[in-house]
């Protein structure tokens, strides 16, 4: 490869003059893109959103109004909402710390046998949807679940670990931890052995050592996480919902847009309320890392040091990993005993079993699991477009404002699903299908269109991530050659980019498999309702959570299936990038 770029003149590749030439050159394709794609962000993400905040602020005259936040904090029920969903979120920050940053510090800086599996079990919470995770929990941890039956029986008390806004900080913790132990591992690894050699000079040792040195240089991976983990459970909807807990500000939301209807202004207070505190998780996230320097000395030097455990240290630190990892994985667990599970009523484990729920779900609700793969496979392929599309404009063409499109596609972020969604509604209130008189409100499009949104700040970040691999000449040398711009996009750079958009694809696919926000409010029937809609209408009564549970198995192993395969296929992609450059 070093052959080719240093050889390029001889080659008959263009000089740096004649390449920024090419780079500049915009021709019609470049500025169509453009277009479309900043019509797309602004007809099905700026508008929807900006309407749900212009609606929040004016009066039923169209005046500017403040009123409808007064009259929101003035009414107690939105007050503690509000404080609820604040208070929670903020435990479950706390909380998915306490349980990641020591799983990644001793997977990390010490010898461990399996600590690729442990790193690998503790991600899996991130591919089962919460509100599914919370009704295992609550089989299991709820006040007649098999641990309190157990601790009643032998020490004679229970721990009420499952009620109200405590349940819901405990399933929040421990689906959402993942995004802290994958940015911190990150982080971790990056880390310049160096520098934890001077501090061990210096007499740092241990726990000073990583208060004074270590955690401070992996604080950008903690922030990222955090801010993440706090905007996912302010924004979340099904769990409450699920746990019977609607004094919080995402379920005041749905019922309030339900229950009085699209009108009402309250329901808008709190969607600009909600799309305000992501925004501002997100923003002192990197304010926090503002001015100060993480960098390391060198790129690509030793790691941190892993050092050996002592007999009672790996006893202790195996101890508590595997603690962790059982009441991690206990949803899991749950959720796949209660789907064979005949009877399961104040006992340990089922009283009896069955395959009758998965008879149930292929025979009832086939169509969602045909309408999950429709929605997700159409909007990760639109993320894909969309983010190679993006990444190519920011990063190879000189048009004025194509950063804005990054800015666009990744401020979706920052919207949560149910707010998107009631954006939709109110937009396309009363719009129909061309050349028919379907409401655009009815279709499944909708779904399918918040879906993509909602996704799209992923795939454009791996889409991002595989262009900057792929080196300008390779692209010179097929256009010198008499290649289009369009042959060489389609010939050169997506095959190099094809690891990084699969995984953009995956990564919209297997999120946008278990959204429920946005689907219950955009799901206009059953006909038409994805697997996470029909999760929840069976979670809704005693009898149906058997076929819930079987469906929400199914869901993890499309999921799961998903993942692996695109893991199989990146790890295969980069195995033949040797062969091919040699």
């Amino acid at each position: 490869m070093s052959s080719i770029t240093t050889q390029s003149g001889a080659a008959g590749l263009p000089a740096a003059p004649a390449r920024a030439a090419w780079r500049s050159a915009t021709g019609l394709g470049p500025w169509l893109a453009f277009g479309l794609i900043l019509a797309f962000l602004l007809c099905f993400l700026v508008v929807p959103v900006g309407m749900v905040i212009y609606t929040a602020f004016i009066n039923e005259t169209g005046a500017f109004t403040l009123g409808h936040f007064g009259n929101f904090f003035g009414q107690g029920v939105f007050r503690e909402s509000f404080l609820n969903s604040l208070s929670v979120s903020l435990a479950s920050v706390f909380f998915a710390s306490l349980i990641a940053v020591p799983l990644a510090y001793l997977t990390v800086r010490f010898e461990f046998r399996g600590a690729l599996l442990i790193q690998t079990l503790g991600v899996l919470p991130l591919i089962m949807p919460p509100f599914v995770g919370a009704v295992a929990l609550q089989l299991i941890f709820g006040r007649s679940g098999s641990v309190n039956l157990l601790l009643d029986e032998w020490l004679g008390f229970t721990v009420p670990i499952m009620d109200g806004l405590v349940g819901v900080t405990f399933v929040e913790s421990i689906h959402y931890f993942p995004f802290i132990l994958l940015n911190l591992v990150a982080a971790m690894r990056n880390i310049d052995g160096a520098m934890e050699e001077s501090a061990l000079n210096l007499g740092a040792r241990g726990w000073r050592l990583f208060r004074r040195v270590i955690f401070p240089l992996a604080m950008p991976g903690y922030l990222a996480g955090a801010a993440l983990v706090f905007v996912k459970v302010f924004d979340d909807l099904g769990t409450p919902l699920v746990m019977g807990v609607t004094n919080m500000l995402a379920p005041q939301a749905y019922l309030r847009i339900t229950s009085v209807g699209i009108d009402d202004p309250l329901g808008y207070v709190i969607s600009v309320i909600m799309i305000g505190f992501s925004i501002l998780a997100l923003w002192l996230a990197a304010r926090v890392m503002k001015g100060k320097d993480y960098a390391t000395l060198q790129k690509g030097g030793a790691a941190l040091q892993k050092r050996r455990l002592g007999a009672w240290e790996s006893v202790l630190a195996y101890g508590w990993i595997l603690f962790v990892l059982a009441i991690t994985l206990a949803p899991h667990l749950g959720i796949l005993l209660m789907s064979f599970s005949k009877v399961w009523s104040f006992s340990v484990l089922p009283d009896a079993y069955t395959l009758e729920h998965y008879a149930t779900v292929f025979e009832d609700a086939g169509g969602m699991i045909g309408n999950t793969l429709l929605y997700c496979v159409l909007s990760a392929g639109l993320d894909v477009v969309i983010g190679t599309a993006i990444a190519y404009l920011i990063l190879r063409t000189r048009l004025p404002a194509r950063q804005w499109l990054d800015y666009l596609a990744s401020a979706a972020l920052a919207i949560p699903g149910l707010v998107l969604a009631i954006g939709y509604l109110r937009l396309f209130k009363g719009v129909t299908l061309p050349f028919t008189d379907t409401p655009v409100v009815t279709t499944w499009v909708l779904i399918m269109l918040a879906y993509a949104v909602r996704r799209l700040p992923y795939a454009l970040r791996s889409c991002m991530a595989a262009l900057q691999q792929v080196h300008i000449s390779l692209e010179e040398a097929a256009q010198s050659l008499g290649a289009s711009r369009l042959s060489t996009i389609r010939r050169v750079m997506v095959p190099l980019m094809a690891g990084g958009i699969l995984a953009g694809f995956v990564t919209s696919f297997i999120t946008a498999a278990v959204e429920l926000s946005a689907t219950l409010l955009l799901a206009s029937s059953e006909s038409q309702a994805p697997m996470s809609y029909g999760i929840y209408l069976y979670m809704q009564s005693i009898s149906g959570r058997g076929p819930g549970a079987a469906l929400g198995v199914l869901a993890v192993v499309v999921v799961g299936l998903g993942t692996y395969f695109s893991h199989r296929f990146v790890e295969r992609q980069r195995a033949t990038a040797p062969q091919a450059q040699g």
